[in-house]
């Protein structure tokens, strides 16, 4: 097969789920390192796929499917559907992409794409991360990429500057500590209270603690800020995702359910604390963080008592705040005797 010049690796759902496609690019361009590689996803992503050094060109989703689209000026000559969607399928085949990667499980595929794999993401007990790599066979990428080796292949390196009103929020003395207790409903969350129980456990001489979320997040929030008073610095509403990018770049470590920030401070080689679910699909072992100083809380049991619908999961609020405080507590030790 004739290797393609560039390639659209489209991507078009959440935060998260586009961090763990960025390993893609890398082992693309580690392979076929003169390859101009697009990415396309959402308004919303854009910031952190332009953040990726492997990546070229970022193409909104809006653009790809109303008008023709370049890369580096240059016909689209490869679309790999990471995320499928049968609108994006389609179009591609309408503009004539060469080169269209599918997978066999999507019915759609198989009239719009002329590269189909078989993949099967639902029953499989690899990482989302794995899978994504899985779809590269037809470029003769065969190889099992271990989460290790997959934690740093992110290549989030093109960061905004941080502007000196927010960096007068970080303590270098301190461990400057995000938590972000809200997921705007994409995952099981550990709970208010958990998170009160943690802030109240913390040293607030040795951690800088910082509350993040979402601008309509912040009413959700304000248990919080009622309970611990000056302990916590509020940042919810303040910046936009390049600039929180950024800061999360400044900062050590951040606590999180399962969402889009937790994914990006993993990436970013922070201390990524992943509070999740023993439930399948939305387990560790489908969608745990990855990064060098990542760790995932789970329950060791098989619970699905929530499943298929909105009730507080019993099996996420049950971890202990002691646990997460202790591994807090590690992290912040690990950072004073690097700085001595």
């Amino acid at each position: 097969m004739k290797i393609p010049q560039n390639i659209i690796l489209s991507r078009t759902d959440s935060i998260g789920d586009v961090v763990l496609s960025l390993p893609l690019a890398k082992v693309l361009k580690s392979h076929f390192p003169e390859m101009k590689i697009a990415f396309m996803g959402r308004s919303y992503t854009q910031p952190i796929i332009e953040s990726c050094i492997y990546v070229d060109e970022f193409i909104n989703l809006n653009d790809f499917l109303k008008r023709e689209v370049l890369i580096c000026k240059k016909k689209p000559e490869a679309i790999l559907h990471v995320f499928p969607v049968s609108a994006i399928a389609k179009r591609a085949k309408q503009l004539y992409i060469p080169l269209r990667i599918g997978t066999t499980n999507r019915l759609y595929h198989w009239t719009t794409c002329n590269e189909l794999i078989r993949l099967s993401r639902k029953k499989s007990d690899l990482h989302e991360a794995q899978l994504n790599l899985k779809l590269l066979e037809t470029f003769g990428i065969e190889k099992e990429f271990s989460l290790t080796e997959i934690g740093n292949l992110f290549g989030l390196e093109k960061l905004q500057k941080i502007s000196p009103a927010l960096l007068t929020i970080i303590k270098p003395n301190k461990y400057n500590l995000i938590l972000h207790p809200k997921s705007q409903g994409s995952a099981r969350e550990w709970g208010l209270d958990n998170f009160i129980a943690l802030i109240n456990l913390l040293d607030t001489n040795k951690f800088n603690i910082i509350i993040s979320g979402t601008a309509k997040e912040r009413e959700l929030i304000q248990p919080i800020f009622d309970a611990v008073g000056d302990k916590v610095t509020d940042i919810c509403g303040l910046m936009t995702l390049s600039e929180f990018i950024s800061f999360i770049h400044h900062c050590d470590g951040l606590v999180a359910n399962s969402t889009g920030p937790l994914h990006i401070a993993a990436a970013l080689g922070k201390d990524a604390i992943g509070i999740y679910p023993p439930m399948r699909p939305i387990h560790p072992g489908r969608w745990a963080p990855l990064g060098p100083k990542a760790q995932v809380f789970v329950q060791h049991k098989e619970c699905n008592d929530c499943k298929g619908n909105d009730q507080a999961c019993k099996c996420i609020m049950d971890m202990p705040p002691k646990l997460i405080y202790r591994a807090l507590e590690e992290a912040q030790e690990q950072k004073s005797k690097a700085s001595i």
